[in-house]
């Protein structure tokens, strides 16, 4: 996925006032504030109340659900090969969060556990590096976990 197409659809996504963050790897090029790699995708955290437009707008631009792991993510593909890898979250009074994940856990999102990046001069909500760093523990790291980790940890 390209930057331009990210700072597309979070125009789209703040236009109809929807709370949807970056997460994944453009995330983590939203807090350094440049692409630091190729991205295949976009990762996605949603508030679950805005979850159903945030569908009816992808549709709009001709994404379909490819993967159906609801209520833990879903993941649309545009015919151009663009994916937006979605993640509802349930948010508290305070501001934290819950997501379902496969087999009963949960993911838990601190109340500050959302920042603002930059993404081809363009801001865009993300999550912070504190939160990038939380997802990033208790699983096998892959060339580009390693090299995420490496960058938020000189943002800390």
């Amino acid at each position: 996925m390209e930057s331009s197409q990210v700072v597309d659809l979070f125009r789209v996504f703040a236009a109809a006032e929807l709370r949807v963050w970056l997460a994944g790897g453009w995330a983590v090029d939203a807090i350094v504030g440049r692409q630091t790699r190729a991205h295949g995708d976009m990762d996605v955290a949603v508030d679950t109340r805005d979850l159903r437009r945030l569908l009816e707008l992808l549709g709009e631009r001709c994404f379909v659900v490819t993967t159906d792991w609801a209520p833990s993510r879903l993941e649309l593909t545009a015919p151009d090969g663009q994916a937006v890898d979605v993640h509802p979250v349930a948010f508290a009074e305070d501001g934290s969060g819950e997501q379902a994940g496969l087999g009963g856990d949960t993911f838990h999102y601190a109340a500050d556990g959302f920042a603002l990046g930059m993404i081809d001069g363009s801001a865009i909500p993300c999550l912070s590096v504190a939160q990038q760093l939380r997802f990033r523990e208790g699983y096998e790291l892959r060339a580009a976990d390693i090299h995420d980790l490496e960058l938020l940890r000189k943002y800390r």
